[in-house]
Order: structure tokens, then C-alpha cells, then sequence
């Protein structure tokens, strides 16, 4: 009988702790701010050469100016440091699209700095294309200023040379990123 109680007991404990973290956690993640509960979330960083497989591995393509993949170097292209949730978002986007891409900028010194930027692992750079710019604006909300919207919340900027995209997230990750 003892034994009965005492099994009762922990199983009471545990539910009781079970239930106040989650309600703790629920508190949380409904506050106001669920910006910054995001952000306190670490990003995952790849290093050049496993973003580079990968992308590789989908056939999208890198090109360098340089010829190189130093971050230190503006006329390299690098993927150090990238965001794995930015390349999974090329790779659903060279899925959904269907177009050959081709990344020409990266997470390299030389462009203009902000939370949202090359240098932190959120953009990339890719080749412009006919097949990219007939997907991007067919497909994607235009937000004005040569900016269109994913549903997902990506950004496409086209700077008339390239396409300079945002990745906030993976844009839904196509079974794997290839489509």
C-alpha cells in the first residue's frame, strides 16, 4: 500500500511540474514581444565549405568576382558564418521556382550592415535571371521600391543587376528544398 502512495505521490509531482512549466511557457511565448523570444533563439551557422556542399549538392551554383570565398574580402564570395535556415531557403526557392541559380554574394564584408544582412547570414545575392524575375513577380506580393513579399516573409530586392533576397526563414522548406 505504501508503495501505491508513494508511486502516487511522484506521479502527482510530476504532473504538478509538468504543468507549471508549461503554463510558464505558454506565458511566455504569448507575450507582446514574440520578436525577441525569437531572436534569444541561437542560430545555426554553417561554415563555407558544408553551405557550399549543399547548395552544390541541389545545383545552385556560387560565382566569385575574386575567385575566392574569403569573408574578409568584398570581391569574394563566402558563405561563412550563413544562416542554415538561409540556404534551405535557396534551395526551396531553386525547387519552387524551377530556375537555374547562381549565388554571386554571400556573408562577405562590403555590403551595408544591419540586423537583416549579409554579414549576419540572412542574405544572399543571386544571379539575375529571366526565369528569377518572371518567378519573383508573378509569384510574390510586390511591397513597392522594387520589393516583393514571399508568403513566408522573405524579401526580394531586385537591385537591377542581381537579386538581393532576404531570408528570414527556410520559405517553407520543399520536401527537403528540392522541390
Amino acid at each position: 500500500m505504501n508503495r501505491k502512495i508513494a508511486l502516487r505521490t511522484a506521479v502527482g509531482a510530476s504532473a504538478m511540474a509538468l504543468a507549471i512549466f508549461s503554463t510558464a511557457y505558454v506565458a511566455e511565448a504569448t507575450t507582446d514581444e514574440p520578436a525577441k523570444a525569437k531572436e534569444a533563439a541561437p542560430l545555426a551557422k554553417m561554415s563555407h565549405s558544408a553551405a557550399a556542399k549543399k547548395l552544390g549538392d541541389a545545383g545552385i551554383g556560387i560565382t566569385s568576382s575574386g575567385g575566392c570565398s574569403d569573408r574578409n574580402n568584398s570581391s569574394c564570395t563566402s558563405l561563412d558564418q550563413v544562416n542554415s535556415a538561409t540556404i534551405d531557403g535557396a534551395i526551396t526557392l531553386k525547387g519552387a521556382s524551377k530556375c537555374d541559380l547562381t549565388v554571386t554574394g554571400g556573408t562577405e564584408t562590403g555590403h551595408a550592415s544591419g540586423t537583416y544582412s549579409h554579414w549576419n547570414g540572412y542574405k544572399l545575392d543571386f544571379h539575375m535571371t529571366g526565369c528569377l524575375s518572371s518567378y519573383v513577380k508573378n509569384t510574390f506580393t510586390s511591397i513597392g521600391g522594387n520589393k516583393w513579399k514571399s508568403g513566408s516573409g522573405n524579401i526580394y530586392f531586385d537591385e537591377g543587376n542581381h537579386w538581393d533576397v532576404t531570408f528570414h526563414n527556410c520559405g517553407g522548406c520543399l520536401s527537403g528544398g528540392k522541390g
